[in-house]
């Protein structure tokens, strides 16, 4: 006997005196001989337990009055529905049970010793004042409606949590002032009712146990596990689309309540009517049991006739209650291979389409036979609607997504210049509905200040042949180790043949690798080595260890070994994955200072093009001090774009250097952006030569010696004008005393390249810092401690 709750207006005695009066006027006014005598001989009995009718306070002594009660309730719990009915009577606070059906016992039975009764949507501050509610409405009559869909949430042996909607019957109570009571006037009602969060006020009208609760209530429970599912499911799918990692536990679990399945798993196929391929879902944590470990595959191909016939053409239900049976009517189907792999033995395959247009397949699986068949797959019905409502949202976000990649990555129109594009957007559509013929025009901008900046990976080429180079020749040297135990076991001339071709491959490759040799090396292998491979695989199993080793090592896409050059691949990715990002977060401060045009592209590094100019921003004034800070801005994220350059390699199994350039043009100029090429181009002969320095610079040399302006550890800045001199050497000074850059300024004349003469150029060393050392330090002690 657990007390629930800390107090209430009332004391509680547990009384059936309203049974007993209702027994009594029954009596008086049955007509039946055998009901009549069965309610006098009730009575009688009844009148042997007076303590029934006055009220028992000291609950200790409930037991001793077990089977009068159980008598007495036995119209209220009639026993052919007790296998049925899911009832209890009881009382507020604390959890005793006078009477119950045997589906109630069998419930809390299921949930364990150690399940306790909690209201799910109960708030336990509210409870006091329902209880003087509860006084307001049997004893003073006023016709409060205070009632509101509860329920409990119950576990069953197998760990399915079922809902169950609460139903409380008071119709066999009756309240009895005490003297502690207080009268309540109807100005108190009016007051109370306005201030229902005031606990304070409710105690004042009515202290605790100032009334006494004479009776009993009875619970009716009913299961709403299916309906409650559902409704949560629905919520879950207009709320959250389609669900993730956060969300698909949650899910799954309603799903499994509905079905009663405590294993039961979801997957979900998207389909491309177009291609007719079904594909994996871009988002969310749902794999496809359909597809099973592929990605992309015919729908035909892999459904078989039937299948596709049910679920592609007719957009029905396609029930598999035993798997097992129908691989083996259905030898050649790849859909009942791909479930068995899974160790699936029954499952559910439901069409989800919005206007007759099918968009995936939604999949309900079991790993036991004919536990999914086609009676339970109507409790979709119910639900597929809102499914396909969050798949064509969640299709249309992916396809939002697409656009905003092309628009970001590839067409460079930046929301700086946006305004300029929705103005002749608006133009065009205007032209084309007053006359029916239009063109969008070219947006061109004039006197535009350009800012161009380059952070490139010393040397990639070279890194990359070296790369490519060792890969190759640990694969013919791996070859070549087969090849020598082949030779052992059978010692025939082709093997000694083919290993002479070896020898002589590696030879050319250590000399000389260009294109054409690297291409011959890779057919000789396709064409010649690897059917030899495969057929000593076949014939010689000892020779199995080595080829299972020699496979191991290639790269399951182009059949080569990709070890080498994966790690350089990876470092050159995630170095411009790290500073793109960089560079971008760092843009968005720059625009503050003022908005401009910003692209960004990755090479083997990053390079960046700035435009700012009065022309290309709406109803506000330019000055040269926004281009000023800007440059400034630029140089101080060029020297720490070259910080994170080395930072992110730290982890990284190759060490690459960087060449940092920045190009200074001082004259204005006109861009244009190019419908055809999708991207602002400079425009005019004269411009061009802006064109010209920017694809040249990077390669130039330092007059009358062989050394190119860019250089590992330094920044090169290179310009025309004296004014442009000036004005960076205030902005290296300023960042010599900001500690990004060192002591050394170098002023540097180039020599001249094609169409281009009388290039000059700064150049200062960059000072840096490990993640782990704040110190600045320069080139050659940061590689000390990244090479450490």
């Amino acid at each position: 006997m657990k007390n629930k709750s800390a107090d209430l207006p009332f004391k509680i005695k547990v009384s059936f005196q309203k049974v007993v009066e209702a027994c009594k006027k029954r009596y008086k006014e049955e007509d039946r001989k055998l009901a009549k005598k069965y309610l006098k001989d009730l009575l009688d009995y009844v009148k042997e337990f007076p303590e029934l009718d006055k009220g028992i306070e000291n609950f200790e002594d409930i037991n001793k009055y077990d089977e009068p009660i159980q008598i007495l309730l036995d119209d209220l719990f009639p026993n052919i529905l007790t296998n049925n009915e899911i009832k209890a009577a009881t009382i507020p606070k604390y959890d005793i049970i006078l009477n119950q059906t045997n589906r109630f016992k069998e419930i809390l039975a299921d949930a364990g010793k150690d399940f306790e009764f909690k209201i799910r949507n109960y708030d336990i501050e509210f409870e006091y004042v329902r209880g003087c509610l509860l006084i307001l409405k049997n004893y003073y009559g006023y016709a409060f409606d205070f009632s509101r869909p509860l329920y409990y949430d119950i576990p069953q042996k197998d760990g399915i949590i079922k809902n169950y909607r609460l139903g409380v019957n008071a119709d066999f109570v009756s309240f009895e002032k005490t003297d502690k009571a207080v009268d309540v006037s109807e100005e108190d009602v009016d007051i109370l009712i306005q201030n229902t969060d005031d606990i304070v006020l409710w105690k004042e009208k009515f202290p605790p146990e100032s009334w006494v609760f004479k009776g009993f209530i009875l619970l009716n429970l009913t299961d709403v596990t299916v309906d409650d599912g559902i409704s949560d499911l629905k919520t879950e799918l207009l709320t959250n689309n389609i669900p993730d990692g956060k969300n698909i536990s949650g899910m799954l679990e309603i799903f499994r309540s509905i079905y009663r399945i405590p294993d039961l798993e979801l997957g979900f196929t998207m389909f491309d009517e177009n291609l007719q391929k079904f594909y994996s879902m871009e988002k969310g944590n749902i794999k496809s049991h359909v597809l099973s470990h592929k990605d992309v595959f015919d729908c035909k191909k892999i459904l078989g006739e039937n299948a596709y016939h049910m679920l592609i053409e007719e957009q029905n239900y396609f029930v598999i209650a035993n798997v097992e049976e129908y691989a083996k009517k259905n030898p050649k189907d790849l859909l009942s291979k791909n479930l068995l792999y899974n160790e699936i033995k029954s499952c559910i395959l439901a069409p989800i389409s919005k206007n007759n247009k099918l968009l995936g397949i939604l999949e309900l699986v079991s790993f036991r036979k004919n536990e999914l068949n086609n009676i339970n797959a109507i409790k979709l019905e119910d639900i597929l609607p809102y499914i396909a409502t969050a798949v064509e949202r969640n299709k249309t976000d992916f396809e939002n997504r697409i656009k905003a990649v092309i628009q970001s990555e590839c067409t460079s129109i930046h929301p700086s210049v946006l305004w300029v594009f929705e103005e002749e957007a608006r133009r065009f559509i205007h032209d084309l509905d007053v006359d029916g013929v239009s063109s969008f025009r070219d947006i061109a901008f004039k006197d535009i200040y350009p800012l161009y900046g380059q952070i490139d990976i010393v040397g990639s080429s070279e890194e990359r042949n070296n790369a490519i180079q060792k890969d190759l020749l640990n694969q013919l040297s791996s070859i070549s180790t087969i090849i020598d135990e082949a030779y052992a076991i059978e010692p025939i001339p082709i093997y000694e043949q083919v290993k002479f071709r070896i020898d002589e491959f590696s030879k050319d490759l250590k000399e000389n690798l260009n294109a054409s040799s690297e291409q011959k090396i890779i057919n000789f292998i396709y064409k010649e080595l690897n059917p030899l491979i495969e057929h000593l695989e076949i014939k010689s199993p000892s020779l199995k260890d080595n080829v299972d080793r020699y496979k191991k090592d290639l790269d399951l896409k182009t059949g080569v070994v990709y070890n080498h050059r994966k790690n350089y691949d990876d470092t050159v990715q995630r170095i411009n994955r790290t500073l793109s990002r960089f560079l971008d977060r760092k843009q968005e401060d720059a625009q503050k200072i003022y908005p401009h045009y910003f692209e960004r592209y990755k090479t083997d590094g990053v390079e960046h093009n700035m435009y700012i100019g009065s022309d290309m921003v709406k109803d506000r004034s330019f000055s040269e001090v926004y281009l000023y800070n800007l440059r400034l801005w630029q140089l101080q994220v060029m020297c720490e774009m070259e910080n994170k350059f080395y930072n992110v390699q730290e982890s990284m199994p190759l060490k690459l250097d960087a060449a940092s350039l920045i190009l200074v043009f001082s004259s204005t100029l006109s861009i244009r952006y190019r419908m055809d090429e999708k991207k602002f181009d400079v425009d005019g002969t004269y411009n061009a030569r802006y064109e010209i320095i920017k694809k040249r610079i990077d390669k130039a040399y330092i007059k009358n010696t062989e050394e190119r302006i860019t250089q590992k550890g330094k920044i090169a800045i290179v310009y025309s004008q004296k004014s442009d001199e000036r004005e960076y050497v205030r902005y290296i000074k300023y960042l010599q005393k900001k500690n990004y850059l060192g002591d050394e300024i170098e002023h540097l004349e180039l020599e001249d390249v094609q169409g281009v003469v009388g290039l000059r150029a700064l150049r200062v060393n960059v000072l840096y810092q490990s993640e782990e050392n704040t110190e600045n330090i320069s080139y050659e002690n940061l590689m000390k401690e990244l090479h450490h």
